[in-house]
C-alpha cells in the first residue's frame, strides 16, 4: 500500500522528467514561463477573459495574474480594455503576436504529448489519464 512519502516521491519524479521544475521553459522546450504558456492556452481557446477569469483559471492570486498579465502585455502578446458592463473589470485578449506565440507552443506541447502518449503501452493510457484526473480531485480544496 503506497503512502504519502511514496506519492511525494514519484509526484516529484515525474514533475523533474517533465521538465516542470524549470520556471523560465515550458515542458515543450520554449523559453517562456510556464504560467505565460497557460494563460496564452487559456487565452487562446477562449477568447477575451475578464482578469479575474482569469485567475481562477490559472488558480493563481489576483497580484500574480496582474503581473502576469502584464508580462505579456509587455512581450506584445495580449492586451488589457476595461470590461464593457463593469468599470472596474479588466478583459485580457491576445494581440495577434499573442494569437501566432499561442499557435506555436500548442503546436510544440502537441508534438510533446503525443511522443510522451506514443511511449505509454496502449492498453495503460486509460489508466494513466483515470489517475490524473483523480489525482486532480485530490489537489482541489474541498
Amino acid at each position: 500500500m503506497a503512502d504519502e512519502g511514496e506519492l511525494q516521491e514519484a509526484v516529484g519524479r515525474f514533475i523533474r522528467a517533465f521538465g516542470l521544475h524549470q520556471p523560465d521553459q515550458t515542458p515543450c522546450g520554449r523559453p517562456i514561463p510556464v504560467s505565460e504558456a497557460h494563460a496564452l492556452g487559456e487565452l487562446a481557446r477562449d477568447g477575451a477573459l475578464r482578469q479575474s477569469e482569469l485567475t481562477q483559471r490559472l488558480r493563481l492570486e489576483k497580484s500574480t495574474t496582474s503581473r502576469l498579465v502584464g508580462q505579456l502585455v509587455n512581450r506584445g502578446w495580449a492586451e488589457r480594455t476595461p470590461a464593457p458592463d463593469d468599470g472596474r473589470g479588466v478583459l485580457v485578449q491576445l494581440t495577434p503576436a499573442g494569437i501566432n506565440a499561442a499557435t506555436q507552443l500548442a503546436k510544440a506541447r502537441a508534438a510533446r504529448f503525443s511522443a510522451i502518449l506514443d511511449r505509454v503501452p496502449e492498453r495503460e493510457r486509460a489508466g494513466v489519464l483515470h489517475a490524473l484526473e483523480i489525482l486532480t480531485e485530490a489537489t482541489d480544496d474541498p
